[in-house]
């Protein structure tokens, strides 16, 4: 759990293992994924290091595995999904099988389709001459002449016959006409059924042509034409009763090749069957293989040849548990000699490594979308599972479209194991998938914040009743469209509504945008200087941490203080003006109390930073909302500046009076040397390598303070998005309400029915489209601004590099995906 709120402690460790065992400790290193191995041979090219020709042959038996698996999908024969456990990591050996294995099937799979190819170009063959026998019958009876001398029928013309693609056949016939000049003649008919090509395995649309014409030139002409056309010529024979011979000949041929080809397909099909039943853990012994053999390769040799050396990056709380995986491994391969583990002292920043599950997972990528955090840097992750979703919900307050988002997260979250078996390939889906736990908040978030609006599809619920009464008689209230409730009079009973806003102000059209205005500002503002002091805090925890004691004094505590006295003080302003002001008495025996006197929070903070009075004060009310206020003011405002030199010279400062100090010492070493007489041990340098330059200090204390000052002010401002988004969200969802649900509520008689449900579907449709997803990502995307700016830039450098273990489920998960 302490990884959650910090990443965990990394440490850099050398592994020796024996050659023998190498491959197994890896194995099991790989099954628990919780060390990053670096790359020794980082000049050492791809195909010349040690285990490039094992690398290979995984590469190759992958080729067969995707031609297999190619081969199953065009079949449409379902591959069965791994039951139970993911299988391990076959020994080296048995790479000798699966090759033999994928090998044999491969050989038998490419001859079965090349003999099935063949039998079907032959059955195609045949089918075409099947149809020209049958279709040109027509043609001779049109060409034909009867020799009164002999009996025989002949014809003066010659001719050829074949089959050409059905789209083809007017680019055909203008060709001819044009190449020939006419003196051909083409008939053609069209084949009804589609044929399949062998070759792709395509239904096309054929079609069966003659072409008569007289003399060799033109037969040669023809022919050419033909086949630049890809059309088939096929042996037709003029007589009658020749045709009818050859015409038994194809069928009976037809029926015998239909019967091999039966033969050869269900021979197909019964090895695809096999193959399905085992492509998959195939797939995953291969791919372990070579991760594994891909992860050799970036150890080092020994000189004796015998004994592998890695150096990788493993969290310190996880030794004992890799310890123990390094033991299982070595006695798996049967090795006597155990790996030895040595922790490493360096002064490279290793890697962040923040444990999460499937719930933590989700927020965590939306901060590491920023940038992974500096190496045990405060980590924003589990206070954002709290402020994203309520920030969010601030924007998008509505019970019942709230209560739609958190439907959505929930079925997702509810339907986990199906969906994600399901693998569906969306980019869409995915997203909305892996962030389903965040949806879910921001939907139960809303629901509450649209309770505290007292918002459902921009309707509100009456509950605990209202707090005002309505002492109008009904003339009054149909004459006069500007009437106001009084809270100085008998119409308010002079106690708040029990929880959220009273249900009355749904009804105030006159001045309800006003208050909601005034109400949502306020609360935007206090809830945005409560997010950046805590932002603030946060970055105390990290000075220290790490031990940076003059950044606690020159930073945070000026930060915090410019930040307190004055946008802290604003809000303390605006919590004591709603305790001090209430209203307005009929007598006006109190005014200065009274919300006639109330003054404006904004125009007081500008005053105050001006050192000025508000000049339009009435004559009857003060300009100050509590005694000493002026005075006080000053003060905070003096003190708020003085920080800013603080925050601008305190660490340059500080880094000239050290290296002096440095200095002084380095002198006196050297002089204290003289003196003894004594050779050995080199003096302490003036100033070291590691010194920080003041210069690069200054410039970097001068961007940080100008940012965070001026920073100040505007994401101040920027958590006004809060109330802008809150209020567009709220007149959006009115705006659909009046224009549709309520007319179609309105409707009279039958017909209002079908009109009714005519403008329900339209409503609904615009609910979902409009204020669900597109106001909902418009808020998560402001939301995601608030926190990556605003917040984090308060004590989140995100400097870090991500850990990256070495595991066999990522490995797979990501073959997985590059698959879809």
């Amino acid at each position: 759990m302490g990884s959650l709120f910090r990443s965990e402690e990394m440490t850099l460790c050398q592994l020796f293992l024996q050659s023998e065992a190498a491959y197994a400790c890896v194995s099991e290193l790989g099954e628990l994924g919780l060390v990053q191995f670096r790359d020794l041979n980082p000049d050492v090219n791809a195909f010349q290091r040690k285990f490039v020709n094992e690398v290979r042959r995984c590469d190759e038996m992958e080729r067969k595995l995707r031609y297999l698996e190619k081969e199953i999908r065009r079949d449409g024969i379902p591959m069965l999904e791994i039951p139970g456990e993911v299988p391990e990591a076959p020994q080296p050996r048995e790479m000798i099988d699966l090759e033999a294995t994928f090998e044999k099937l491969e050989n038998e799979l490419r001859e079965v389709n090349q003999n099935a190819e063949a039998l079907k170009r032959n059955y195609l063959e045949l089918t075409e001459l099947k149809h020209i026998l049958r279709k040109t019958q027509v043609f001779f009876d049109e060409r034909l002449y009867c020799d009164a001398d002999t009996g025989v029928y002949g014809s003066p013309l010659s001719f050829v016959a074949g089959v050409i693609l059905r789209e083809r056949i007017p680019a055909f016939e203008r060709m001819l006409w044009r190449a020939c000049r006419g003196n051909v003649f083409l008939r053609q008919a069209e084949i009804d059924t589609p044929l399949e090509d062998p070759s792709s395995s395509d239904q096309v649309y054929k079609s069966v042509f003659i072409i008569f014409f007289q003399g060799d030139q033109l037969k040669t002409r023809v022919k050419k034409i033909c086949e630049g056309f890809r059309a088939t010529l096929y042996p037709c024979p003029e007589a009658p009763a020749d045709r009818r011979e050859m015409a038994m000949g194809v069928m009976t041929r037809i029926e015998d090749l239909n019967t091999v080809l039966g033969q050869t397909q269900d021979h197909r099909h019964r090895v695809l069957v096999a193959a399905a039943k085992n492509i998959k853990n195939w797939f995953v012994k291969v791919r372990k293989i070579k991760a594994i053999y891909h992860t050799l390769n970036l150890f080092n040799l020994d000189v004796t040849q015998k004994c592998l050396i890695a150096e990788c990056w493993v969290p310190a709380l996880d030794l004992e548990t890799i310890q123990l995986a390094l033991r299982r491994g070595t006695e798996r391969s049967g090795s006597s000699v155990p790996p030895i583990l040595n922790r490493m002292e360096t002064l490279e920043d290793p890697p962040t490594y923040n444990r999460t599950n499937k719930f933590t997972s989700a927020f965590q990528n939306l901060i590491y979308a920023y940038g992974v955090a500096t190496y045990r840097e405060v980590n924003p992750a589990p206070y954002t599972i709290i402020t994203f979703p309520f920030l969010f919900a601030v924007m998008f307050g509505d019970l019942g479209h709230g209560a739609i988002m958190a439907a959505f997260g929930f079925w997702m979250c509810y339907k986990e194991k199906p969906l994600q078996a399901k693998k569906i390939d969306s980019e869409i889906w995915n997203i909305f998938f892996g962030g389903r736990y965040i949806v879910l908040l921001m939907g139960l978030f809303s629901m509450y914040t649209g309770l505290i609006y007292n918002d459902i599809f921009s309707k509100s619920l009456n509950v605990f009743g209202s707090s005002w009464r309505n002492n109008y008689n009904e003339s009054t209230l149909f004459t006069t469209k500007a009437l106001q409730l009084n809270p100085d009079s008998m119409d308010y009973l002079q106690h708040p509504y029990p929880f959220g806003i009273d249900p009355v102000w749904q009804l105030a059209e006159a001045n309800k945008i006003i208050f909601m205005n005034a109400y949502k500002m306020k609360i935007s503002i206090i809830i945005g200087v409560f997010h950046m002091l805590f932002g603030v805090c946060l970055s105390l925890w990290n000075h220290l941490y790490f031990k940076r004691r003059i950044s606690v004094y020159v930073e945070f505590v000026p930060q915090i203080l410019f930040l307190v006295l004055l946008f802290f003080y604003m809000v303390l302003l605006m919590f004591i003006k709603w305790t001090s002001y209430g209203p307005s008495p009929p007598d006006f025996d109190d005014v200065k109390t009274s919300g006639y006197c109330a003054p404006s929070i904004l125009i007081t903070f500008i005053n105050m930073m001006l050192f000025k009075t508000d000049p339009n004060t009435r004559l009857e009310c003060d300009d100050t909302i509590y005694a000493g206020q002026i005075g006080l003011q000053k003060f905070f405002v003096i003190a708020a500046l003085m920080c800013v030199p603080v925050m601008l010279f305190g660490k340059p400062y500080y880094m000239m009076k050290e290296q002096k100090a440095r200095a002084s010492q380095g002198h006196q070493s050297i002089e204290a040397t003289a003196e003894n007489g004594t050779a050995g041990g080199a003096p302490v340098p003036a100033s070291g390598n590691h010194d920080d330059d003041i210069t690069e200090v200054f410039i970097h204390q001068a961007i940080h303070t100008i940012e965070y000052v001026l920073g100040s002010v505007s994401h101040t401002a920027s958590y006004l998005r809060l109330w802008a988004l809150s209020l567009a969200h709220a007149q959006l969802a009115e705006v659909a309400w009046n224009m549709l649900l309520r007319k179609g509520l309105q409707s009279p008689g039958y017909e209002g029915g079908i009109y009714l449900y005519v403008v329900f579907a339209g409503w609904a449709a615009i609910s979902v489209s409009i204020l669900v997803l597109m106001e909902g990502l418009s808020a998560f995307l402001h939301t995601l601004r608030l926190h990556w700016v605003e917040f984090q830039s308060k004590f989140y450098a995100g400097e870090g590099y991500l850990f990256q273990p070495f595991s066999f489920e990522l490995i797979l998960d990501s073959a997985g995906q590059a698959e879809e």
